[in-house]
């Protein structure tokens, strides 16, 4: 079992910048992929980001150049690093965690992004 905890969302303006951060209660070395899935409302949820125990990242598209995900391993903690945020950044975010077979949630944190 490994249990996530989302901090960092809140309101930011236009062009602003956030920097979410998800803690494990498990050593993130022991999780193949971690990432950052966002949802916003009447929407799907998407993957926006994920890096590989072995440090490999993975962006869609829209995020490229602006968000970046890292890990500090002693922490056991994942970031994500959001610059130049948009209003169709605005969504509630969540940690997932996948290790083997299995696959965790955090409770998600909410991004608004408004003037």
């Amino acid at each position: 079992q490994v249990q996530l905890v989302e901090s960092g969302g809140g309101l930011v303006q236009p062009g602003g910048s956030l920097r979410l951060s998800c803690a494990a209660s498990a050593s993130i070395f022991s999780i193949g992929i971690m990432g950052w899935y966002r949802q916003a409302p009447g929407k799907q949820r998407e993957l926006v980001a994920s890096i590989t125990s072995g440090g490999r990242t993975n962006y869609i598209d829209s995020v490229q150049g602006r968000f970046t995900i890292s890990t500090d391993y002693a922490k056991k903690t994942v970031y994500l690093q959001m610059s130049n945020l948009k209003a169709e950044d605005t969504a509630v975010y969540y940690c997932n965690a996948k290790r083997l077979s299995l696959e965790y949630w955090g409770q998600g944190t909410q991004v608004t992004v408004s003037s």
